[in-house]
């Protein structure tokens, strides 16, 4: 058969006697010309082009630019696109008819459909490099194809085709779309004026792309890249050669950050403000406001959304067409051939056509799908956005909260951590799941009307099972969330009890308590898993459901339809209905979860609602200066010069000489200026009644102001009155206007009305020790080093691993109390303010420090800037340098005055401020080492010395690090990048047993096998052939097979659920206790070496994450992966030729989700690691408020806020954006499998059960595919969790077994208490140098030895290897005759005790935390309070020794607690007892009462102290003195003082 352009079986083609313009193949060959001129014109153009653009392969974005019209000229383009397509089939189609080729049928729709392609391809060229001239040949193009085509169409009009012809409509269509072309072109002409026009319009690109540091291009690429994610793939490439960092997503474009959201919001939110002004009742709705700020996107998604629904009906349709159509070629295969005359289609014929059918439903999937992902995408981007502007909304709230509020407990910290946290997500959710609300019920109606529409009545019954079963997957849910809270509750318990655990585990290891408490925890564990087990039940139960809907329906349909129907069922109508359910099961599913979401939506809104309208704090323009009263000013006073305090002298006599009249005038009553001054003010903490009443004070400009008087009686309620803090009730705190007869720099450069104030409990940001210091002042070395200078703090930053670059706060390093207090006041005295606050600075810190604080940094720092300075101080001694005096008492004020004026006018008070001195004086005498700082610089540097080790226990989640230094080969870091954790992951499937792991394995492939003969029976049943007319045995008997099968997969469904949430419980299980265990008999090393954060985020994080996530994740993955393995192998079965085509869908497949997986693993890292800063930075300013407030700092800590938000948004979009782009692919693959599958079904399909069921395999794999990608992606990050557990299992533990059997141990072992020490050696680690060598001792039974040195001797190590806590590697302890080596560790701890130097108590009962073992009697307890000088204490407590302790013992003071320790020890009749510098902490009377306590009720026991203060062993029977891990001195402490140049001489001699 020859080729010609018009066909050779029709000798009239060429004719043209009736005029050129008759004849049709003239007609279609004139539309080839304006296709081909474009090709002739635009490749040189393009070649030119692309060949110049070598050098700048990627065009750099800043230079992108939208022509107008862009989006409806891809629009426009796709289909013509489409619409050639049809074209080139109806072409093809009309072709196959005819007795020979005509190509004139085809040809120019295929050239068309090339010169589309070229068109838009060089648009986008033309673009991007912004170059318009060049869009004339376009314009050109459109114009002629437009002549052309309207040419063809005026053609048939003449001839009278019918309209019903498909060829006419094709020909409508396209005149119309190219019309539509020019005028975008026109457009562009009008508006660029690029030609005709004689001054061109100067555009500039978006705002955005100017600032190369967006990298988020979604919003200015071109059409084709929005839909498919194009742009992403550079970053997802990239991701692969080195990790995704911050660096690499860059900046939130302008449109979606906080900050601009924030103020849309606002706005709506005002707005309904307004409107409910008037109704006093109402409150302003959130979702108004929120609908008038994002109302738009949530429309347009919505608008995708229906569109994609719409379009996923196709499938089934198509589907049902293809196998009626493959039926009827079977069954009769002769075609008319058609007079060539005649050669139009109508659009029937041309739809009956199988393979039209295929691409058709391609097509169509392609379309649904990226509607679909841009229906999601647009409902994220929404989400993220209105996140943003409720988290800044909120933010600006906190900033604004009245003080009463949060300390009142009307919002407490939680409330607003849950606002930020948990509310917020709830609506972002909801946001992006309310898409579904409008578009489900469409859905399902749609879909219930085409099941009825193929199988009539018994389609209903189907129907009807899945809406009866769906209010129980409602109901299952709602279970969910409730088993998901109380686990929540436990295991907030659980992680309590373990925290105390590791804060005290030094202790617990000592007295060998360590068990006792592991059950406890091991208890909670036990309820928490009671409720994780109906969380499972629950969660299997509704993964059961969701498998087993759609086979109860189907079985309920066909066994109506075989007995109500006398057709028998074709195969067309089983698998279009089959792929139907399918289709509903979804909506059904999800509706329940969007509901649930819903619900939850609308209580966070409530919730939000409240907080947002509660009490704010009074606006404060008092210290704007506007209300200054001028005071007369009087001649500048001659100070008092400041002496230096000598210690040497007591205070007494410095106060006796600073009252002898001095010749000087001392100083006028009146005061020159005043800074502040308070006028009969009532304040009250928002509760109405006063807590301060009647205060009328005045604070001098330049001065120092302390402000005495007792605990409690509104001393830091006075300085919160003046800052603003509190609610007055009446009067007035004026603050006066910079002193301006002071015009000096210095002056004029501070900041009028901000305060820098320390705080009495010290608030610090998680930030660097320097960020804290200098809170967003400017950096200047010099002051910086003398305020760190005057605060003591050079010697703790030198500890520190990065010295003033370190973290502290809640993230960072624990400081001490003092340290803390030290930052703070040290953050007050940096900023340059005119006033400074400080309360009760000293109140952590010891006596040398104080004393330099004050002499350094008030005296002399402050002093000298001629700052105003009001103190709150509990230290009487200081207030001789104090130039006004506010005493106060009860909340209101008692004396205002100088010392002087007090001293004259209240005497009774100055007497009693002097006996108070003189108190202070005895403690001062006793305190003189500088013991507390030094006790936590000790602390410090015990936390820090080990940093090497806790380096590498922080990498430990990656061992690829390491040895990507070793060899930067690309290859190996690729390739440790893309693999999964398999060895993790068998690991974790092996702790949950072998059992269960080989049932679920078995159970899985039994229940999809089941489930592919159910369809396969299905097909065979239906393509049986017709004719049959004995229809009831036959049809008996495969409705018998039929229901079996469906009921084994009910049950199997079932099963498998079970198992796999099993499997994880035991799993999570295993790896708990194991964990637990593990950690609790660690050594105690290994609590110095690892922050006890880290330790705690396994029990936290990574013990929910197995617990809770790596289950589900596990089901989902396994069955997506079989389900997809099912289908194929079914496809193949039918159609063996579809394996050919898979191999290179199954490579691109390998290689997308290799490439999404790391990209999804670092972007989910970025994302989890952005949200931490951000919670925390909330609770910080929640915490921080008055500070923040009294600074004036709020806008700088909003900006760090919107900071915050925006990068952790940033992070999320670019999470979402690759999951599309994973989808998009996955979608397109799927839609490729489709095609392929209907291609090779339809030409070698058996019969035509098996092309419908190969169908239907197919269109599940392309809901399947991306499932299989994410959950792997999922389970990648889920499986690092428990890598991190199992590192902690690999870790050596105490050896507890000794050579002896408890029992051979003697019951009253130790009774003698008689210890010999022979030439031991001891170290921590046996990789570390020893830190005791060869110490020998002998130590008689009952004496009472002390043990001195300076810090690091190692007194403490000595006292720790009694209880072999550290590793003796030679020499040897005997006590009472047994070495106790030869010990089990739990008898050696149990029968001796110690007291620790820092005091632990547990949370519990007052009898828990001296007796947990439960063996003593109340009477003995009683006996060891009163020892310890507590009984009447607790007496007076409620419930006596029931009382409870709170955690850590906060209700007690320090010295308190300290004598707790000292009655349990008391409590363990033990003959040895080891006191390791307890009196550290404690006040000089509690250390007399210890002293007593152990000459007495300790008499008959050995006693062994480990002394930092001298004085407290000089009573001691033997002293030994240590250095550097030897004795050098070992004698009578009489003895030692005796020889002058000793080394305890010497010491003793430093601490008189």
């Amino acid at each position: 058969m020859r080729l010609s352009f018009c066909g050779n079986d029709n000798a009239s083609a060429y004719n043209i006697s009736a005029g050129v313009l008759r004849n049709v193949c003239f007609v279609d060959a004139l539309n080839l010309v304006p296709h081909v001129f474009l090709l002739f014109i635009t490749f040189p153009i393009l070649f030119i082009g692309w060949g110049s653009q070598s050098s700048k392969v990627q065009i750099h974005h800043n230079t992108w630019l939208h022509f107008p019209g862009h989006n409806l000229r891809w629009i426009l383009t796709f289909t013509l696109l489409f619409v050639h397509v049809c074209e080139i089939a109806e072409g093809i189609v009309s072709d196959t008819q005819m007795k020979s080729r005509h190509l004139h049928l085809f040809l120019p729709a295929i050239m068309g459909f090339v010169a589309a392609t070229v068109s838009i391809v060089y648009y986008h060229n033309i673009e991007t490099s912004n170059f318009p001239k060049l869009l004339l040949a376009l314009f050109l193009y459109w114009i002629m194809a437009f002549v052309t085509k309207t040419i063809k169409l005026v053609r048939y009009c003449q001839d009278g085709v019918p309209f019903s012809q498909l060829r006419f409509c094709i020909t409508g269509i396209m005149v119309i779309l190219y019309g539509l072309l020019m005028a975008v072109e026109i457009n562009v002409i009008r508006v660029r004026r690029y030609v005709f026009f004689m001054n061109p319009q100067k555009v500039k690109p978006p705002e955005d792309l100017q600032d190369l540091g967006v990298r988020f291009l979604q919003p200015f690429v071109n059409l084709l890249s929005k839909a498919t994610y194009w742009w992403m793939n550079t970053l997802i490439i990239s991701a692969h050669k080195k990790p995704v960092d911050l660096k690499a997503i860059g900046k939130l474009p302008i449109a979606m950050r906080a900050l601009t959201n924030y103020v849309c919001l606002k706005e709506a939110y005002e707005e309904q403000k307004k409107k409910v002004a008037d109704q006093p009742n109402r409150s302003p709705s959130i979702w108004l406001a929120m609908y008038s700020a994002f109302g738009r996107p949530i429309l347009l998604s919505s608008t995708f959304r229906y569109l994609a629904d719409l379009l996923g009906f196709a499938g089934p349709l198509c589907i049902s067409g293809i196998v009626q159509g493959f039926q009827n070629t079977t069954n009769n295969t002769n075609t008319t051939e058609k007079n060539p005359s005649n050669s139009y289609l109508s659009s029937e014929e041309f739809l009956r056509n199988v393979y039209v059918l295929a691409v058709l439903l391609f097509l169509a999937l392609i379309l649904q799908r990226t509607f679909l992902q841009a229906s999601y995408y647009v409902t994220t981007e929404t989400g993220i956005n209105l996140r943003g502007a409720l988290l800044a909304m909120i933010y600006n709230k906190i900033l604004r909260l009245s003080t009463s509020n949060l300390s009142m407990g009307e919002m407490t910290l939680g409330q607003i951590n849950n606002l930020v946290a948990i509310e917020t997500n709830q609506l972002m959710w909801f946001l992006f799941l309310c898409p579904n609300l409008w578009a489900m019920p469409v859905q399902i109606i749609m879909g219930v009307i085409l099941l009825y529409n193929l199988l009539g009545v018994s389609a209903l019954v189907g129907a009807a099972v899945i809406v009866l079963l769906a209010p129980i997957q409602y109901f299952i849910a709602t279970k969910l969330a409730e088993a998901q809270k109380s686990t929540l509750d436990y295991s907030t318990e659980r992680l309590k009890k373990t925290n105390e655990i590791l804060k005290g585990i030094k202790l617990l290891k000592l007295y060998a308590w360590e068990h006792i408490f592991c059950t406890s925890v091991e208890e909670t564990r036990m309820k928490e898993l009671t409720s994780l087990k109906t969380f499972a039940l629950h969660t299997s139960l509704s993964i059961f459901m969701n498998a087993a809907i759609p086979i109860a329906a189907v079985l309920a349909t066909f066994v109506t339809y075989a007995y109500t129907n006398v057709k028998p069922l074709q195969p067309a109508q089983a698998f279009a209905s089959l792929s139907l359910f399918h289709i509903l099961v979804t909506p059904l599913f999800l509706l329940s979860t969007v509901v649930r979401f819903a619900v939850k939506a609308i209580i966070s809104v409530q919730k939000l609602n409240e907080f947002l309208l509660s009490d704010e704090i009074g606006d404060d323009s008092w210290r704007g200066g506007d209300s200054s009263v001028a005071y007369e000013s009087c001649k500048k006073h001659t100070g008092l010069h400041t002496k230096a305090i000598n210690r040497r002298q007591p205070l007494r006599y410095q106060l006796e000489s600073y009252e002898q009249p001095t010749k000087k005038q001392t100083r006028p009553v009146e005061i020159d200026d005043i800074a502040i001054k308070v006028t009969n003010g009532y304040f009250s903490w928002g509760s109405g009644l006063a807590t301060l009443s009647n205060i009328n004070i005045r604070i001098p400009t330049g001065q120092m102001t302390m402000i005495v008087g007792q605990v409690g009686c509104g001393k830091s309620s006075l300085l919160l009155a003046i800052l603003g803090e509190m609610q007055t009730l009446e009067g007035k705190v004026h603050w006066s206007n910079v002193n301006e007869s002071e015009p000096s720099f210095e002056a004029s450069r501070r900041n009028r009305y901000s305060v820098a104030y320390a705080a009495q409990k010290p608030w610090l940001l998680n930030a660097t020790v320097e960020e804290n210091i200098i809170f967003g002042s400017p950096f200047n070395k010099q002051r910086y080093k003398a305020v760190t200078d005057a605060c003591s703090l050079q010697p703790d930053i030198d500890l520190l691993p990065f010295g003033d670059q370190t973290e502290i706060g809640e993230r960072g390093i624990n400081l001490s109390g003092g340290q803390r207090q030290r930052i703070c006041v040290a953050r007050a005295l940096y900023q340059n303010t005119n006033i400074v606050f400080l309360d009760d600075p000293f109140s952590a810190l010891d006596i040398h420090l104080s004393d330099h604080l004050m002499q350094e940094g008030i005296l002399k720092f402050l002093q000298e800037d001629k700052r105003t300075l009001v103190l709150v101080t509990h230290k009487l001694q200081y207030l001789p340098h104090a130039d006004w005096i506010i005493a106060m008492k009860d909340g209101m004020v008692l004396r205002e005055g100088t010392l002087k004026d007090i001293q004259n006018k209240d005497v009774e008070l100055y007497e009693h401020w002097k006996t108070l001195m003189n108190r202070q004086d005895q403690e001062l005498e006793k305190d003189m080492e500088a013991d507390q700082t030094t006790l936590e610089r000790k602390t410090l540097r015990r936390a820090m010395y080990p940093r090497e080790s806790k380096s590498q226990l922080e990498d430990e989640d990656e061992e690829e690090e390491e040895e990507e230094d070793e060899d930067d080969n690309m290859s190996t870091v690729l390739r440790l990048r893309t693999k999964m954790p398999w060895k993790t992951c068998w690991r974790y499937l092996t702790s949950g047993g072998f059992f269960l792991l080989f049932l679920m394995i078995f159970s899985k492939l039994l229940k999809h096998s089941v489930i592919v003969a159910i369809d396969y029976w299905l097909a065979t049943w239906t393509s049986m052939d017709n004719a049959n007319e004995v229809r009831n045995v036959d049809d008996t008997y495969h409705v018998a097979v039929f229901s079996i099968l469906s009921g084994a997969g009910i049950v199997l469904c079932l099963i498998t659920s079970l198992t796999v949430e099993w499997m994880g419980l035991t799993a999570a299980k295993n790896l708990h206790h194991n964990l637990l265990n593990k950690i609790i008999l660690g050594p105690i090393r290994f609590f110095d070496m690892t922050p006890l954060g880290l330790i705690l985020n396994r029990f936290s994080a990574d013990t929910n994450i197995i617990d809770q996530h790596i289950p589900p994740t596990l089901e989902s993955l396994t069955r997506s992966t079989l389900l997809c393995l099912s289908a194929i192998g079914m496809i193949s079965y039918a159609t063996p030729w579809f394996l050919v085509a898979l191999v290179p869908l199954g490579i691109a497949f390998y290689f997308i989700q290799k490439y999404f997986r790391v990209a999804s693993k670092d972007l989910q890292e970025l994302d989890d690691s952005t949200q931490l800063p951000l919670l925390c930075h909330f609770s910080e300013t929640a915490e921080g408020l008055t500070t923040i407030r009294a600074f004036r700092h709020e806008a700088r800590f909003k900006q760090r806020m919107l900071e915050l938000t925006d990068t952790n948004n940033i992070a999320y979009l670019f999470l979402s954006a690759a999951n599309r782009w994973l989808e998009v692919r996955t979608d397109y693959l799927g839609a490729c499998i489709v095609l392929t599958a209907a291609v090779t079904s339809i030409t070698e399909g058996p019969n035509s059960g098996f092309v419908g069921l190969g169908l239907l395999y197919a269109l599940t794999i392309t809901n399947y595919l991306n499932w299989v990608v994410r959950n792997l992606a999922d389970l990648e990050v889920q499986m690092g969790a428990v890598k991190k557990v199992h590192s902690f299992l690999n870790m050596e533990s105490e050896n507890y077994d000794g050579y002896l059997d408890p029992s051979q141990v003697p019951k009253d072992w130790p009774q003698e208490g008689e210890i010999k020490i022979e030439n031991l050696c001891v170290r921590y680690e046996n990789n570390l140098k020893p830190v005791l060598k060869h110490v020998k001792a002998y130590i008689k039974p009952g004496q009472k030895v002390g043990i001195c040195g300076r810090t690091g001797s190692g007194k403490s190590s000595l006292s720790l290897a009694f209880f072999r806590m550290v590793d003796i590697f030679d020499g040897r302890i005997v006590i009472d005759g047994i070495d106790i080596s030869k010990l089990p560790l739990h008898t050696l701890r149990s029968r001796l005790s110690i007291i620790l130097q820092d005091p632990i108590l547990f949370s519990g009962s007052i009898r828990f935390n001296l007796d947990p073992e439960c063996k003593c009697t109340d009477d003995r307890l009683w006996e060891a309070l009163e020892i310890a000088q507590l009984k009447n204490m607790v007496k007076s407590l409620p419930g006596g020794l029931d009382a409870m302790v709170t955690e850590g013992g906060e209700n007690f003071s320090v010295g308190q607690r300290q004598l707790f320790c000292l009655a349990r020890a008391f409590v363990r009749k033990s003959s040895i007892l080891i006191m390791d510098e307890a009196t550290a902490s404690i006040d000089m009377a509690t250390e007399n009462i210890l002293q007593k306590v152990v000459m007495t009720a300790f008499a008959d026991r050995t006693v062994v102290t480990i002394a930092h203060r001298v004085h407290t062993i000089l009573t001691a029977d033997l002293v030994i003195v240590m250095k550097r891990g030897n004795i050098l001195e070992y004698d009578t402490p009489e003895n030692l003082l005796s020889q002058e140049d000793g080394i305890f001489a010497s010491f003793v001699r430093a601490d008189m």
